[in-house]
């Protein structure tokens, strides 16, 4: 099989890249290891800056995500019961975020890869991309017993952070940098009608807690816990009595509680790996940064990571320009640091650190009344909570 760019990774981030790529005749072929079902099957972040809804938009799949996401203006922080709102609107220069789930979102981009026809290979087993430093790289996979060869331009590798793309960069080249918390969120997925029309951030003694939601018949909840937690510690109950416990009690009169659809635990982490280019391979997305789910970077910053991407093969392919493709690590890496500091700041701002002192909760307090006290710091949270430009 030949094609000029082949995507590991049928997630959103390779599945947006695939569809931009095609509109303007750039040939690609997308590999998964899962099946589209599983694919579908992940309950992962429902807010988009203003940037990645324009990239919808653009690769022609923003239709339904206009016609049923909900624009956000802004959001609450509540602290000890203490409940301010952040005018996004106001302090971003009139910008806002899209609240719309990445399931939905993932479901719109096959659905347009299927009406162009596009070439999305699921179950693909052990896929390894080879001569990656020549002019003439090639990725195989196995198919059952069959080995079968793509040969290709270039590969992108957007298969998250347990992916084969960046282990394929050798150790003496790549350098990580990690941070891992030590707590984790729980989080919980219910057919009920959302508590607030907007997102409620809450700092609490007995640990963080999020309202937020996918639409107005289904709500998306999340505590703090320790990460020696599991699932099966939590009944629905007992989730939801803790859930109040944090939330101001005008909030909490008004939650609206029910079986969950969905139950899991993530941990929290921060990852950054340099850099974002090999010889012919690019990782995008989580293969080569995580954020914290507190500041809803995580899709965002990998939407950024296909922008340049995009326009870079863009210029290759269009005018034989490859300053975009030099400079890709560079410039992504460069809005990668400013998430990771954005998601760093508003997790150590808002959760409770089992190993705190009363100096570090004095200052998370002093950073909360600073916060609401200045109109600058108002107004850099905003920009960056819809998103810095690309």
């Amino acid at each position: 099989m030949k094609t000029q760019v082949c995507i590991i990774g049928g997630g959103p981030s390779g599945l947006m890249l695939s569809q931009l790529l095609h509109l303007k005749g750039i040939a690609t072929i997308v590999l998964e290891r899962q099946s589209r079902e599983y694919v579908l099957a992940r309950i992962r972040a429902g807010v988009l800056e203003h940037g990645f809804a324009a990239l919808m938009r653009e690769a022609q799949c923003g239709e339904r995500m206009d016609r049923e996401g909900e624009i956000h203006e802004g959001f609450f922080i509540s602290n000890h019961g203490d409940m301010k709102r952040v005018d996004l609107h106001k302090y971003s220069g009139g910008s806002s975020v899209v609240v719309y789930g990445q399931t939905e979102l993932t479901r719109d981009l096959y659905e347009a890869r299927d009406r162009l026809q596009g070439v999305v290979i699921h179950n693909a087993e052990d896929v390894m991309p080879h001569d990656l430093k020549s002019d003439k790289p090639y990725v195989t996979y196995r198919s059952g017993d069959e080995i079968v060869r793509i040969d290709c331009d270039y590969v992108i590798g957007a298969d998250g952070f347990h992916g084969v793309s960046r282990k394929s960069i050798p150790k003496n080249v790549l350098k990580e940098y990690e941070k891992v918390y030590p707590f984790g969120w729980l989080g919980v997925l219910s057919r009920t009608q959302p508590v607030s029309p907007e997102l409620v951030y809450a700092r609490h003694e007995r640990g963080f807690a999020l309202c937020s939601l996918r639409s107005q018949v289904l709500s998306r909840y999340y505590i703090q816990v320790p990460l020696s937690d599991n699932v099966e510690d939590w009944s629905d109950d007992a989730f939801w009595a803790e859930l109040k416990r944090r939330l101001p009690t005008e909030v909490a009169e008004k939650l609206i509680t029910g079986a969950s659809i969905e139950k899991s635990i993530a941990p929290l982490r921060s990852f950054v790996a340099e850099p974002m280019r090999y010889g012919n391979l690019f990782l995008a997305g989580d293969a080569a940064h995580i954020v914290p789910p507190t500041g809803a970077r995580g899709l965002n910053s990998a939407a950024s990571d296909i922008y340049y991407l995009y326009h870079a093969l863009l210029d290759h392919y269009q005018r034989g320009d490859d300053s975009g493709l030099d400079g890709y690590s560079a410039k992504a890496l460069a809005r990668v640091w400013k998430a990771q500091r954005f998601s760093w700041w508003m997790t150590t701002m808002l959760h409770t650190f089992p190993d705190s002192i009363e100096y570090d909760r004095k200052l998370q307090q002093t950073e909360l009344d600073y916060l609401f006290s200045s109109e600058a710091a108002q107004r850099s949270l905003a920009e960056n909570y819809v998103g810095l430009p690309f």
